[in-house]
């Protein structure tokens, strides 16, 4: 049977959810991704990796289901440069709200948001809340690939956060012929690390437009991704996604269970 929710008739999903049920909702972005990586950089790697992830745990015996992936999404911090499709903060959140409302008319009482645009994630913590408040679904927000910090590129500083090494070698892995390595540029914003509390990981994070730091859309180090770390990361969030979604599964923040 088909894990994506949409390839079922409305009988048919009805009859194969339950309270039990987990449904993901991938979310991405189109937006710009420096002169080397496509406007779905973000869109790509979300949903691939929430697929294959939904693929191999119901392989495993795990009761999860995909919805399609959304593509515009709260992209304002490159409204600057051509090419990229946003949405305002509040026409995304009623987005995710409604979507929710739907969600908690089937049998399914369990959503994961699956983030591939750091632009999303504020937003989708406060929807993760207000559909819990709204609609008592059990609702999760989970990051498209392993923990931030553990994939940067050698010369990046913990600064890569953006069209860097691992976005673009996950993409070498996923669709080489959308890359053009020849056209990579180093941009890291290096002066931020001299800050000690101040970050895009520190305990005092800042707001900013990703041409505060340079005009070519990049913030990090593209220059050595390759194919086969893109192959490496892939694999390691597939694998942290599958054990995650088992513990949404069982998950109950009562304590009941």
């Amino acid at each position: 049977m088909s894990r994506r929710l949409v390839e079922l008739s409305g009988t048919a999903a009805t009859a194969a959810l339950s309270s039990d049920s987990v449904i993901v909702l991938p979310t991405g972005a189109i937006e710009h991704h420096g002169p080397h990586l496509p406007l779905m950089t973000d869109y790509l790697i979300a949903d691939s990796v929430a697929n294959a992830s939904v693929e191999r745990a119901a392989a495993e015996g795990q009761d999860v289901w995909i919805l399609p992936t959304i593509a515009y999404t709260k992209s304002d911090e490159h409204h600057w440069a051509p090419g990229t499709m946003w949405i305002s903060w509040d026409t995304l959140m009623q987005t995710v709200v409604e979507l929710g409302n739907s969600i908690a008319a089937t049998p399914a009482r369990k959503l994961v948001f699956f983030n591939g645009h750091g632009g999303n994630l504020a937003l989708l913590q406060v929807a993760c809340r207000e559909l819990r408040r709204r609609f008592g679904l059990q609702t999760f927000l989970m990051g498209a690939t392993v923990p931030s910090g553990a994939h940067d590129g050698p010369e990046e500083f913990g600064l890569g956060i953006h069209a860097g090494h691992a976005e673009t070698s996950l993409v070498l892995h996923l669709r080489p012929e959308l890359v053009d390595l020849s056209l990579a540029e180093r941009s890291v914003p290096e002066h931020l690390a001299g800050y000690e509390h101040i970050g895009f990981k520190k305990r005092v994070t800042f707001g900013w437009l990703s041409n505060d730091f340079a005009t070519n859309g990049t913030v990090g180090d593209p220059t050595g991704a390759t194919a086969a770390y893109g192959a490496e990361l892939f694999e390691a969030s597939v694998v942290d996604t599958v054990a995650a979604l088992a513990e949404v599964a069982r998950f109950d923040a009562s304590g009941a269970a």
